[in-house]
């Protein structure tokens, strides 16, 4: 079967393009390459990049007409919360407008299996943790927003064209490929554990914590970090559900608990030997104490089962990638 990875040369776009070729799949990228790494499609992945948006109607007819596409993974998207609340035009246009008109495309191709990378951010404040698929969702930034308008249009394609889909939300993506070959490289990067491992690497002079005094045990957030592996692994089991006949539904990829700001760094401190300066902040708007996803659903149907759930691995993973890459 061949699938079209839409993101494929993003951080957990490309660790999914290489889960689906270690399970026997032909794959075919598309990505504008704003954020993505070309070098890691062609020389690591080695598969067809074709580079474009998902925007381009006329380039997704062509790759429609000239591939025999199955089914679609679809990661391009711009995931920059700060970003979105100061540009939501930008994020509009490109995560939901861009992603309908690939649903259209799909839909005149007669393709009817779409996998969707969403997120946790369309629950916004949770209800209780761990969050559970049934909370209620009410995205606090425009990022969250247009993943849940997506999220809605494919319900509302199901109803309508007999399009199936999965939906998986998921919390925060760690770690890299054990084997070195792929990892995190955001530019701008904001996501904890990468700017933990350059401050270790010397690239930053400090790491900042954003409030301590939460009502967590340690007073730093809490946050579920899951393994990039396990959420790509997660992917293909959506596409084999997908493939035989499942209904179209959403899934928490979420490994029940968390861990704070302060676990993480004094976790990279001992896997990488390094000091790693921590600045005290005040607390960012809008950051929940603890966001902690329950993976119990997706376990339940699509027989998930997280293999890197130690932070030790994840961190190490990480690190072993960042010295590679950035060193």
């Amino acid at each position: 079967m061949a699938i079209l990875v839409t993101g494929g040369a993003g951080y957990i776009g490309s660790h999914s393009v290489l889960t689906l070729q270690k399970a026997g799949y032909e794959v075919i990228v598309l990505d504008n390459l704003v954020y993505g790494h070309q070098d890691l499609v062609e020389k690591v992945l080695k598969v067809k990049l074709i580079v474009g948006s998902t925007g381009d109607r006329a380039l997704l007819r062509e790759i429609f007409a000239n591939h025999q596409i199955d089914a679609v993974m679809h990661f391009a998207a711009y995931a920059y919360v700060g970003e979105s609340v100061t540009q939501p035009a930008k994020y509009y246009q490109n995560n939901v407008v861009g992603t309908l008109t690939l649903l259209e495309a799909m839909l005149e191709a007669d393709i009817n299996k779409f996998v969707f990378s969403s997120t946790c951010a369309t629950y916004g404040v949770p209800d209780a943790v761990p969050i559970t698929e049934d909370q209620s969702q009410n995205p606090i930034n425009p990022y969250g927003a247009t993943k849940l308008m997506v999220e809605r249009i494919l319900q509302d394609f199901n109803q309508a064209y007999d399009f199936r889909s999965v939906c998986l939300r998921y919390f925060n993506a760690a770690g890299a490929d054990p084997e070195g070959n792929l990892g995190e490289d955001h530019n701008p990067e904001t996501h904890l554990i990468p700017l933990v491992l350059q401050t270790a690497l010397g690239h930053r002079e400090s790491v900042s914590i954003f409030g301590t005094d939460y009502d967590t045990p340690d007073g730093s957030c809490i946050r579920d970090y899951i393994h990039v592996l396990d959420i790509a692994q997660a992917h293909i089991l959506a596409l084999k559900y997908l493939i035989d006949n499942g209904a179209t539904d959403v899934f928490n990829l979420g490994n029940g608990s968390g861990f704070s700001v302060k676990e993480v760094i004094a976790t990279a401190r001992k896997i990488t030997g390094k000091e790693i300066k921590a600045e005290l902040s005040d607390r960012r708007p809008g950051d929940p104490p603890t966001l902690v996803g329950s993976g119990a659903k997706a376990k339940k149907i699509l027989g998930w089962q997280p293999a890197f759930f130690n932070l030790d691995d994840i961190i190490s993973h990480a690190w072993q990638w960042h010295q590679k890459r950035h060193q």
